[in-house]
């Protein structure tokens, strides 16, 4: 396997780990990039653009990142608390009086973030067609009565965070999240990111699908413990109704599902702009900084943990983020970040200053840890810890 790029000295197990991806774990086309300190030392790519094609995946291939959405979109709610445009602690219907139906009067903004609202689930899924409208998402969650009091317990809000977030952005800064994130954070960074993909940029994303390789180890198994494997099998379960918000899931290579802005699932980034973001969150990135200290502690203090409704294993969140455990292992104990389910992954790590991307066109069976994400944590972990 041809793998393209640079890495910087002390920082070659990435790269071997990259190309061990490739040999061993059933990897068709993928890139990770990682900043230390602001300053970019891990940029790879190799194989195929689409999953299913033969064309080189190239410098500024993008692909679709699934969940690791949820991960940049947190960033701008918190960021217009730290402008001081919003108030973690206020009551949604504040900001979104429409809400406050069915005994969510007292569910707050942080209860969005931290997956404590008790909405993971709609009672009548949204059609494709109906998705992709804007405003019919955060409609249905209005309308949707909690599964749990808001505040008292977690569960993973799979497709409904993304309308709660995004009408929350509308309602206070008259953009969708997309736009906000676009002008505000991709624009100044440069970043190769997008909830929802311009027309102009469509040629850049390669297709993608399910691919089958080992078994992986740690976080949510293909063959996992009884009690998941029957969550994810009854149609009543929580589980399967949060993933079932939309039914059937709009195809993922289709045009109209690239252009259309879901802030929980559907972002495209390249390697470099999910790992240049994250960057920005914990540094300076070439004269940018996102998150200011107090805000970096905001996202990755633990708001939730425990057993997760929805997820059936023991998750652990801050506002936005998923921390590291043994759900979703990142680099170390602070780090903060969110995986895609199947693969992406993005995080940062304040402690050591590392910001890490992945992305690929392969899909696997994992929920929230990817083995070939996971050997490159391993990968830089070795270095840095050389480095040290």
């Amino acid at each position: 396997m041809g793998v393209n790029g640079t890495v910087a000295e002390g920082f070659e197990p990435v790269r071997e780990a990259f190309v061990r991806n490739f040999a061993a774990l059933g990897e068709r086309g993928a890139a990770v990039a990682v900043y230390r300190e602001g300053r970019k030392v891990v940029d790879l790519w190799a194989g195929t653009r689409d999953v299913d094609g033969e064309d080189p995946w190239q410098r500024g291939t993008a692909q679709v990142v699934r969940s690791a959405t949820k991960g940049v979109a947190a960033a701008v709610l918190l960021l217009l608390h730290q402008r001081g445009e919003l108030d973690l602690d206020a009551p949604v219907g504040e900001y979104w009086p429409e809400f406050k139906a069915h005994g969510k009067e007292r569910l707050l903004v942080r209860h969005v973030l931290n997956h404590r609202a008790g909405l993971p689930v709609l009672d009548r899924p949204l059609t494709p067609e109906e998705a992709l409208d804007p405003h019919r998402g955060p409609e249905a969650v209005a309308g949707q009565a909690p599964a749990w009091e808001p505040g008292t317990d977690h569960g993973y809000h799979a497709l409904t965070y993304g309308w709660l977030l995004d009408e929350l952005v509308r309602r206070v800064t008259g953009r969708w999240a997309g736009e906000w994130l676009a002008a505000e954070v991709a624009g100044p960074l440069g970043l190769d990111l997008w909830m929802g993909l311009p027309e102009s940029e469509a040629g850049r994303v390669g297709r993608t699908g399910r691919v089958d390789g080992p078994e992986p180890v740690g976080g949510l198994r293909s063959r996992p413990k009884r009690s998941v494997t029957e969550a994810y099998g009854d149609p009543d379960s929580l589980t399967r109704r949060a993933f079932a918000a939309i039914t059937p899931f709009p195809d993922q290579n289709a045009p109209a599902y690239r252009a259309a802005a879901l802030p929980a699932t559907n972002g495209i980034a390249t390697a470099d702009g999910l790992a240049r973001f994250y960057a920005a969150l914990i540094g300076e990135v070439d004269g940018v900084r996102l998150f200011d200290p107090a805000t970096v502690e905001l996202a990755r203090a633990q708001e939730s943990a425990g057993p997760d409704r929805v997820l059936v294993v023991g998750t652990r969140f801050g506002l936005g983020y998923m921390l590291h455990g043994t759900a979703s292992p990142l680099l170390g104990p602070g780090s903060f970040g969110h995986p895609g389910r199947g693969g992406a992954l993005g995080f940062a790590d304040p402690e050591t200053g590392i910001a890490f991307g992945y992305v690929t066109n392969g899909f696997r069976k994992t929920v929230t840890a990817d083995p070939r994400a996971q050997g490159l944590i391993r990968a830089v972990r070795v270095a840095v810890g050389a480095l040290a």
